[in-house]
């Protein structure tokens, strides 16, 4: 019992480690981002806000960045904190369908089996506001972002 918890504590942390070894460019990308000023008819940008798990309650900061990849692709670049020790990052396209002066969205990235597989992202975001429901075969909740 004793070696399966050090192989999952150790797994968890090369895991922790992978995913978050892109921290350091997430960081200073998302600061100039936020120091500049923002087109508010657009979804790209930086957002900040929490993730909510329904499944377990599990909480944490979360920030993305958008940037426009094509005609209706987007892509965000997220970055999480989980039990305020760990963090991991990660990039999901979004096809966005623009309505009004919003977005609607969906989207899918593969996290690993380590990380649950692959998560399914559906949401709006408009000139302040960015939400997103996110599931899959073992987890499900929400983002809730606003402009920094």
């Amino acid at each position: 019992m004793v070696r399966f918890r050090t192989f999952t504590v150790l797994a968890l942390l090369v895991v922790a480690t992978l995913l978050g070894g892109g921290c350091t460019s997430f960081n200073r990308d998302w600061q100039i981002a936020a120091n500049h000023p923002v087109q508010v008819s657009e979804v790209q940008g930086p957002w900040q806000g929490f993730w909510r798990s329904d499944a377990n309650g599990h909480t944490g900061r979360l920030r993305c960045l958008v940037t426009k990849s094509g005609d209706g692709i987007y892509r965000a670049r997220f970055h999480a904190n989980y039990s305020k020790v760990l963090s991991f990052g990660y990039t999901v396209k979004l096809k966005t369908e623009s309505v009004g002066d919003s977005f609607n969205f969906r989207g899918q990235a593969n996290l690993g089996w380590l990380a649950g597989g692959v998560y399914y992202y559906e949401g709006h975001a408009d000139q302040t506001n960015f939400f997103s429901n996110y599931s899959n075969k073992y987890d499900h909740g929400t983002f809730q972002m606003t402009r920094p």
